[in-house]
């Protein structure tokens, strides 16, 4: 049916990528008869198990759409209009939910200065001076994205810091994880121990980004965090009736470790993509690839030639700093083509 049409590599974003195949599988498979509908249904039943294997018992897993509904209505439950999330300044509740958090939630958004996407607890501490304060908005939940906007991961030290920290302060935690099964990959460590070991409240676990289609997942851990969540939902317009469709894919994602299998890759691949661009010395990453994203400054004669071939963004114009993101289909081919690109743009625009 689209024969016709051509679908060019890109390093624009991971949610360019297409549907992996074993979802579709799972779609595929869960494509048959009827089943109830609004998560009642066996498909959904066996995703559960599987969200509570990975993530451990207490782990209640929720579907909505988007990522940007996903990180909101984390917060739906616990989160006052008088009330504050704490986040970096780069942070994509801040930056990239078109306001969303603060139309839907009500409440505000305080953010803090990051160098690399990451904060730390000692630089929030003035944002707890007017705790009780009455012309103050009140500090409730800080939300973390893991690994972060810019493509570094928090260690389990830093999260653990932040855990003792908040439970201190009497502060809930979020972790906006759209590419957290990425940062388990980068840490060696297990999806559980990256929240329900950590002690998160709530998690936004991404699908979307990692070969699903339009499938995200909002981990619910703490009483807090579960109170109410499903009317929330509902009245967000983000309740699935034919739920069996999201949850397969969910299934099939967590079933046999997928999840670690796709971020392995392209973690993996990011790694060494980062390696190959040490033969262009006019090529610099400022941030470490802790992820499958590369933060790369460009001459920027290259940038025009090297986005014909392969879409990326332009992070900041200023620096000609792009954002190039791996995702799970790509190949060796395809780097070795970008690699060839490469040299012929050096070839035709030389720095002098």
């Amino acid at each position: 049916m689209f024969e016709e049409l051509e679908f060019k590599s890109s390093l624009g974003s991971d949610n360019h990528s297409g549907v992996h195949p074993q979802i579709m599988q799972a779609l595929q498979a869960a494509n048959r008869g009827s089943a109830h509908a609004y998560g009642m249904d066996e498909v959904s039943a066996l995703a559960d198990k599987e969200f509570k294997r990975v993530f451990g018992p207490e782990a209640e897993a929720q579907y909505v759409f988007t990522g940007t509904a996903a990180n909101v209505l984390s917060m739906s439950g616990f989160l006052k209009s008088y009330e504050a999330v704490i986040a970096s300044d780069v942070a994509h509740l801040h930056l990239d939910e078109c306001g969303a958090p603060e139309k839907f939630l009500g409440g505000k958004i305080w953010v803090t200065k990051s160098e690399d996407g990451r904060i730390l607890p000692e630089q929030v501490t003035g944002f707890l001076e007017r705790q009780g304060d009455q012309h103050y908005a009140q500090p409730r939940i800080v939300s973390l994205t893991q690994p972060t906007e810019l493509g570094v991961c928090y260690s389990l030290n830093e999260l653990r810091a932040w855990r003792k920290f908040t439970r201190e302060k009497n502060l809930m935690l979020h972790l906006d994880g759209a590419r957290l099964a990425n940062a388990a990959a980068f840490l060696g460590c297990s999806l559980r121990e990256l929240t329900s070991e950590i002690g998160a409240d709530v998690v936004s676990f991404g699908g979307t980004k990692n070969g699903l289609l339009g499938a995200e997942a909002v981990l619910l851990f703490s009483p807090q965090a579960k109170a109410g969540f499903k009317f929330y939902r509902k009245q967000a317009m983000q309740l699935s009736s034919k739920t069996r469709f999201l949850a397969a894919q969910f299934y099939a994602y967590l079933k046999d470790d997928l999840y670690a299998q796709i971020a392995q890759h392209v973690t993996s691949s990011a790694r060494q993509l980062a390696d190959d661009l040490k033969e262009f010395p006019e090529i610099r990453l400022p941030f470490p690839v802790q992820s499958n994203g590369l933060f790369v400054m460009l001459p920027k004669a290259w940038i025009h030639p090297l986005r014909d071939q392969f879409f990326f963004y332009v992070w900041d114009a200023e620096i000609n700093l792009c954002r190039w993101m791996i995702s799970w289909d790509w190949s060796n081919e395809t780097r070795q083509r970008l690699q060839q690109t490469i040299r012929e743009v050096q070839k035709c625009f030389p720095v002098k």
